[in-house]
């Protein structure tokens, strides 16, 4: 359910029930001439709108103004907005402060931008996730005050984490494609891959014939086939309900 079409009964179910609310994060950036600017988060709210036909899923209004950087190319009448990750961190924590003071603890992230480097991390991911910790820290400390983690009550602080009630799950960060998938089917910029996955999840987001061969990112995009994204997509989907808790 999209969490801005919720009524407040049923947001009290999806907090019972332990649903999973995830937060789709992307960025508006320049995806050479055939493909929208919205590419990254436009696979992630798609993929999340499939997931919602088939399990009890929370969907918050998505978090579009990343660090999106301007690496491709310049922003002027290409269209790419780069937002600075102060700006987003700060804005980011006061966000997941919200979902946790509103009774969510089940909370997912899914990120497609600069993913290849998830582990070690990019400027959104990054801004976020430290974003999440202090809401967190924040969150336990108002809760059961300052030194909570000293007190006596601690003491199996870590049999907790064993059995599974560690806090700081209750943000978790995931790549749109995990790494395993990714080895399936490597990330590009608008070639091969994006535009194959744009022609699966959102075909009105591509047009072939804008198609240019200059630049070198993008050529292989002529490649992209509808069978190729279907696979893809289905191997993405997979992964994303084994995160999201459906079998």
């Amino acid at each position: 359910m999209k969490y801005e079409l919720m009524f407040p009964d049923q947001i009290r179910q999806a907090i019972d029930e332990n649903w999973p609310a995830v937060l789709p994060v992307g960025v508006l950036e320049y995806h050479s001439e055939h493909c929208v600017v919205g590419v990254d988060l436009l696979l992630v709210i798609r993929a999340l709108e499939h997931l919602e036909k088939e399990m009890k899923l929370v969907i918050f209004p998505p978090f579009v103004y990343g660090a999106a950087s301007y690496a491709v190319e310049p922003p002027e009448r290409n269209g790419t907005i780069n937002v600075s990750t102060k700006a987003i961190h700060l804005l980011a924590r006061e966000i997941f402060i919200a979902f946790l003071r509103v009774g969510f603890r089940n909370i997912h992230v899914f990120i497609h931008h600069q993913s290849e480097n998830f582990l070690a991390g990019m400027p959104t991911d990054l801004a976020m996730k430290l974003a999440a910790r202090e809401a967190i820290f924040q969150l336990i400390e108002k809760e059961l005050g300052e030194g909570w983690w000293g007190k006596e009550t601690m003491a199996n602080y870590y049999e907790r984490h064993q059995s599974g009630t560690n806090p700081f799950n209750w943000i978790q960060f995931h790549p749109f494609m995990d790494e395993e998938t990714q080895k399936m089917f490597p990330i590009d910029h608008a070639g091969r891959q994006e535009t194959s996955l744009m022609m699966t999840f959102c075909p009105e987001g591509v047009d072939m014939k804008k198609w240019k061969q200059e630049k070198w990112y993008s050529r292989q995009a002529r490649e992209a086939s509808l069978e190729y994204g279907q696979s893809a997509r289905e191997r993405i989907l997979e992964t994303m309900r084994q995160v999201l808790g459906a079998r």
